[in-house]
């Protein structure tokens, strides 16, 4: 089958197209055609072994998962012994490692039935952003009906689905962005919104909730400045430090919130299942909707991964397989 593969730390440069086997099929596993997947932020930090934390889980030296891409969306093709519950030629769709290939296999409980009402290109779309705005919005910042909520990078992949998860549980949503997403923003959902290159929202002087901030651009102590006294900052995603990147936001939030006043948390999602089935529901009933800028072919995930880079993307890359 072919594959995007990479078999050292580096730019998109180093991304092959390449002909591998296809995966085995083991008892309590799905083999899966690809019909789609997208590509994330975590996709480039793996690609370039940065922060260089991540290597002692990637590799050391060179990648131990020479596929890149977490999101996959496809047909079931082949069904272990012992799995139940999926059949040849399902759609279905997962947070599963090496999707960016003609064929993934992992063991079924990874897999959820697709949305009936999205395209293979929406469903990839979803995963990894939507399971990461979810658990932002939902287990870490506590949102409850009615509260007020500050998503910064609005126009993004995970902020797209923060605007919509947020409105879906009853926040008043703000949505931060560059000019050009204004309108996109506003279309999915966000109450209000804000240009980031026309005024600092963090001198305006409003308070909220649950600030979610995606890309931790600003510094924390700015950022606490949109807080109410009971609010939550949660800070998804980290600047691009090469050494231990993400971890320093971590702990300087942790340690400034000892000290009282707002809490802010830093965290990593974490793929589960259950999430997964609850984007579903919300795709099915019309309150969540993939933002996809563009789509590339498999052969192209290198210009995908290129493109996301520049932090210009509105929604979503995908590559389509």
């Amino acid at each position: 089958m072919r594959a995007i593969t990479y078999d050292r730390y580096g730019s998109p440069d180093v991304l092959r197209l390449s002909e591998v086997p296809v995966p085995s099929v083991a008892d309590g596993n799905l083999l899966v055609r690809v019909g789609a997947t997208s590509v994330n932020a975590l996709d480039w930090h793996m690609l370039r072994g940065k922060p260089y934390v991540a290597r002692l889980s990637a590799g050391l030296t060179k990648p131990k998962k020479p596929i890149p891409c977490v999101d996959v969306a496809g047909t079931v093709v082949a069904v272990g012994s012992e799995v139940t519950g999926f059949a040849v030629g399902d759609r279905v769709f997962a947070n599963k490692g090496r999707a960016a290939a003609e064929y993934v296999s992992g063991p079924a409980s990874l897999f959820v039935p697709m949305p009936s009402n999205l395209s293979m290109e929406e469903a990839a779309a979803i995963p990894a952003a939507g399971i990461t705005a979810l658990q932002a919005i939902r287990d870490r910042g506590l949102l409850q009906a009615g509260q007020s909520v500050l998503v910064h990078g609005a126009g993004g992949g995970v902020g797209t689905f923060s605007v919509q998860i947020a409105k879906a549980l009853g926040g008043e949503v703000t949505g931060v962005t560059r000019t050009e997403n204004l309108e996109l923003v506003r279309s999915i959902g966000a109450d209000r919104v804000v240009d980031y290159s026309a005024s600092d929202v963090t001198r305006s002087g409003e308070r909220y909730d649950l600030v979610i901030d995606n890309g931790a651009t600003r510094p924390l102590l700015s950022m606490r400045r949109l807080l109410k006294p009971s609010g939550r900052l949660v800070t998804v995603g980290a600047s691009r430090g090469a050494f231990i990147g993400p971890v320093v936001r971590i702990v300087a939030g942790g340690v400034v919130s000892r000290f009282g006043g707002p809490a802010m948390i830093g965290f990593f999602a974490e793929p589960k299942r259950e999430d997964l089935l609850v984007l579903k529901d919300l795709a099915e009933s019309g309150a969540l909707t993939s933002v996809i800028d563009r789509t590339y072919p498999l052969r192209k995930t290198a210009e995908a991964l290129a493109y996301l880079e520049t932090m210009r993307a509105r929604g979503k890359v995908v590559v389509t397989i």
